[in-house]
């Protein structure tokens, strides 16, 4: 007997199945739409992000740009500070170097008027007084040992102030360093692009970094390395000028040698002429830069802090360039004054050695009417003679 096939299962009616056939059609429907608004937000959300992630990237290496420059700007500075800062040092050096140099000069000067005070000391008698030439050798003495203490002080407060100036080298040398290798950095990050193979997914790189510090904290750090430059430079150039006035004052109490005096002040009237033609060489320079930006197209043409940085500039050098002109003519009509004063004093120096040599002479030819005695002739009537000061100590043969 043949098994039976299974009976199907439950029959649905037509009008069930043609409301499963629209049920499928509307979730089918459905879905389209989704599927249809979902494309056009996903479209509209590429285009939105598209063109605010090339916005964000433009606006960010905008950024960088500005940083850079600004980071440059500010190295420049730090540059300018610390050029002039090692300037500075090597003239305060020499400055010392010279202060040294005139500090052993003493020991001959102070080591002969001892010397004289000893060998004076050696005379005897009512000749051991103490004559204007023991005041003027005991002044001379006191004033070397002043002048060598003083001297000494000028070296020693050159050590400190170099050390102060190479410490603030050393904070300039720093923040130089730390702005090259921000600057390093900064330049790489501009070059880079979405291309770029060295790209990757960091690790939390939107964090703070510690000792991350404020764009007004960078700023007022720099500025801060460069005030304190600047205030050592400017102990520094005081310090030079009080150096180099006492070495004046002690160069111009040597009465002995007027010629160094006048080489001395050739050398500050090149100097005061070298420098009024650097100012005048500053001043052209300030003048080019003015009249070439006038030049400058429309709008452009602003009177920016640069032009106002370049009249203040050509203003503060037409000034100087004033007072070094006044400067060098007062040193040359003080040089000539100078030049007919030793003149005039050569000439009494002539008068008083030509004095002395005729006092010397007279000298000689008295000794003359000092006559030995003579055995074969009778005894001389002596007639006593009377110097100029009234002493009887010469005596003449009367015949």
């Amino acid at each position: 007997m043949c098994a039976l096939s299974a009976k199907p299962g439950l029959r649905h009616s037509v009008s069930e199945w043609d409301s499963n056939n629209q049920r499928l059609s509307a979730a089918a429907q459905k879905e389209r739409d989704t599927s249809e608004a979902i494309r056009g937000e996903g479209r509209s959300l590429r285009d939105q992000t598209g063109c605010k992630t090339t916005w964000d990237e433009r606006d960010t290496s905008r950024r960088l740009n500005d940083r850079a420059w600004d980071v440059a700007r500010c190295k420049e500075a730090l540059e300018n500070c610390a050029q002039k800062l090692d300037a500075e040092m090597e003239a305060l050096t020499l400055s010392k170097e010279q202060t040294e140099e005139a500090l052993a000069a003493t020991a001959v000067p102070l080591g002969v008027s001892a010397e004289c005070l000893t060998l004076r000391d050696g005379r005897r008698g009512y000749e051991l007084v103490v004559d204007p030439a023991d005041e003027q050798l005991n002044k001379e003495v006191a004033l070397i040992e002043s002048v060598q203490q003083v001297l000494q002080q000028h070296v020693d407060k050159a050590f400190e102030q170099l050390c102060v100036l190479q410490e603030a080298r050393h904070h300039l040398t720093a923040d130089l360093q730390n702005k090259q290798d921000a600057l390093d950095i900064d330049l790489s990050c501009l070059s880079l692009t979405v291309k770029s193979p060295q790209i990757s997914l960091k690790t939390n790189p939107t964090r703070i970094p510690s000792g991350s510090s404020t764009p007004q904290e960078w700023l007022q750090f720099s500025l801060y390395n460069v005030a304190r430059a600047q205030e050592a430079m400017q102990a520094s150039q005081r310090m030079r000028e009080d150096v180099s006035l006492s070495r004046t004052q002690v160069g111009a109490g040597d009465a002995s040698k007027p010629a160094l005096q006048d080489c001395m002040k050739q050398n500050d009237i090149q100097g005061l002429d070298a420098d009024l033609q650097a100012k005048t060489a500053s001043l052209k320079l300030a003048h080019t830069r003015l009249e070439n930006r006038t030049r400058r197209p429309g709008v452009d043409l602003c009177r920016d802090e640069v032009q106002h940085g370049l009249i203040d500039e050509a203003h503060q050098l037409e000034a100087t360039i004033t007072a070094l002109e006044q400067k060098l003519s007062d040193a040359q009509h003080s040089l000539q004054k100078m030049k007919l004063h030793h003149s005039r004093m050569l000439q009494d120096l002539s008068r008083k050695q030509e004095a002395l040599t005729l006092d010397q002479r007279s000298m000689n030819t008295r000794t003359r009417l000092r006559s030995t005695s003579c055995t074969d002739k009778a005894p001389a009537l002596l007639v006593p003679l009377t110097n100029s000061s009234g002493r009887s100590e010469l005596q003449l043969l009367a015949q």
